[in-house]
């Protein structure tokens, strides 16, 4: 079965039809830079060219960086704050002319890797962290999702982790990996505090380079991996969300 997923993003917009018997892409993946300023329409717009370069017609599963309920965006800190309020689900319905089923960004990530990825049949409490232009978040326990944590906002030394932890942090700051993966150290140091997992996946696009800093992390108790899917997670999640919703219908 294949259904289509698009993973919006802080730096880019990209999506391919995902292949969800084996958890992967069906096609190579179509990217468009995130606009700036990113406001709803020009956003919405991009997602429609990722979705018409395909022809894609059916259920589409689309991320946003941030907090969503019900098909309606209630955050904004890496885009526009025209998203806020916003019934998404629907605008993004009505530009690709199919139903879209919208969730928060690493929440698709962490679905994806707890059924095809790192996580997937791990118990206990399992937490993703996307590295990126921010810090996205997701949280299971026993393979059972807690929506919109949002953890890259948890302060750490009196500024939102993101901040100081994120791929964006690194690159602003022209920061060494050893400096950069002293920052996540300490993030996860203060989430494992809280949270006490037992496995830490770590997505975003910055998992594809995980051996320059994973093995530079120390002191943490909780086994710390890459995401298999690497950054391909949120596509994957979204299609598989879209799917899901598409089944209750």
């Amino acid at each position: 079965m294949k259904v289509f997923g698009v993973d919006i993003g802080g730096s880019g917009i990209k999506g391919a039809p995902v292949d969800l018997e084996v958890g992967d892409l069906a096609d190579e993946r179509f990217k468009v830079l995130t606009p700036h300023p990113a406001t709803p329409e020009a956003v919405v717009d991009c997602v429609g060219q990722v979705v018409e370069h395909f022809g894609w017609s059916g259920p589409i599963g689309a991320t946003y960086p941030g907090v969503v309920t019900n098909g309606t965006t209630r955050t904004a800190a890496n885009v526009d704050q025209g998203w806020l309020g916003l019934d998404a689900a629907k605008l993004l319905s009505e530009r690709v002319g199919a139903p879209v089923t919208l969730l928060n960004d690493a929440d698709a990530a962490g679905i994806a890797e707890m059924a095809f990825g790192a996580g997937r049949g791990r118990k206990g409490t399992v937490i993703m962290l996307t590295l990126g232009t921010g810090i996205g978040s997701a949280v299971f326990t026993d393979g059972r999702l807690l929506a919109n944590t949002e953890l890259g906002h948890l302060e750490l030394h009196g500024h939102d982790a993101e901040k100081k932890a994120s791929t964006k942090a690194k690159e602003d700051e022209e920061l060494t990996w050893e400096h950069w993966a002293h920052r996540v150290q300490k993030y996860l140091a203060h989430v494992e505090m809280l949270f006490s997992p037992e496995l830490f996946v770590i997505g975003g696009g910055v998992s594809r380079k995980s051996a320059k800093f994973l093995p530079l992390i120390e002191g943490i108790r909780a086994e710390i991996v890459p995401a298999a899917l690497q950054n391909n997670a949120g596509i994957v999640g979204a299609a598989m969300a879209a799917a899901a919703a598409a089944a209750q219908d």
